[in-house]
């Protein structure tokens, strides 16, 4: 069926499009042949090639009765447009593709003690299966400007506060209560939660509040204040202060498990126990999301499903 489109629509046409028209119009010889082969009127490819030579500012075609011919700037066109045309169909094909099929960079953010303890082991196993995915990671531990940043997904302990990112909860992150065995000796070990604010404390940093920690007593939430001797961004810094003796950290199980099993470090107030942290993935789109970054999503959800 044919197509008619106004003067104005004409005058808004894509230029890709007036260069397509352009260039049907020279590969067949005329306006007529090439109106049927773009099923639109023979009218609007006469516009569509007249506002090309307007917005160039030259002329493309020599025009006659009977027949057509390339002028001297209608031969540079048809021959550099080529290139560009194929350009724009391979792009376009490869973007169907990667909203279709995983594919492409994904640009992702997550905290230093998550990468260093199984996210490598994750995404390995996740690029294994989708071999057409790429990844870049950042590991940090600060909130990052995803859309400033170009990200296509965060890992973040603790939901954002950013309205205008989408959150999943993926799981929760248990903690222990740990030092080293010659701190314990020297400071004993507490009973009670209470007795953590006589204790030297490793704590992560948070923006000048004042560090608690929270536990379930007698069934319900207890926090106590401790007595920060050094903050930091990053658990990992606070794991090897604590084994060097240098006070009491709250960190996650999974990064002391080792250490744990071990003797390194000994945890203690396991009757209390702690209420856990929640790992979040974080991303700027409900819609239109890549394939890669769906996919993503659900490889994780289903490597760390919520019991």
């Amino acid at each position: 069926m044919k197509q008619n489109h106004s003067v104005s629509d004409m005058e808004t046409m894509d230029t890709l499009k007036l260069i397509s028209t352009f260039r049907e119009v020279a590969a067949r010889g005329g306006f007529s042949r090439a109106a049927v082969a773009l099923e639109v009127s023979k009218a609007n490819v006469s516009k569509y090639v007249s506002e090309l030579e307007r917005q160039l500012g030259t002329r493309l075609l020599n025009r006659s009765t009977r027949t057509i011919s390339l002028t001297d700037a209608g031969t540079l066109l048809l021959e550099r447009s080529a290139p560009l045309l194929e350009m724009m169909a391979l792009t376009r094909d490869e973007l169907l593709h990667r909203s279709r099929e995983p594919s492409g960079r994904l640009r992702m953010t997550a905290p230093h003690g998550l990468g260093s303890v199984e996210l490598s082991i994750l995404l390995s196993a996740f690029m294994q299966r989708y071999p057409e995915v790429q990844i870049s990671l950042d590991l940090s531990n600060s909130v990052r400007d995803m859309v400033e940043e170009g990200l296509d997904l965060a890992l973040r302990v603790g939901a954002s506060p950013d309205p205008n990112l989408i959150v999943r909860k993926l799981r929760p992150i248990h903690m222990v209560i740990c030092a080293a065995p010659e701190y314990w000796e020297q400071h004993g070990r507490p009973a009670h939660p209470d007795e953590l604010a006589k204790h030297d404390a490793l704590t992560l940093s948070l923006s000048g509040m004042q560090p608690a920690w929270s536990f379930q007593v007698d069934g319900k939430p207890h926090s106590v204040a401790v007595r920060s001797r050094m903050d930091a961004t990053d658990s990992l810094t606070l794991m090897q202060m604590a084994l060097q003796g240098m006070g009491v950290a709250r960190l996650p199980c999974l990064q002391v498990k080792k250490l744990l099993d071990d003797g390194s470090l000994q945890h203690v107030l396991s009757d209390f126990s702690l209420e856990p942290v929640w790992l979040y993935a974080a991303y700027t789109q409900r819609r239109q999301n890549s394939a890669a970054l769906k996919a993503l999503l659900a490889f994780l959800e289903e490597r760390w499903k919520i019991d």
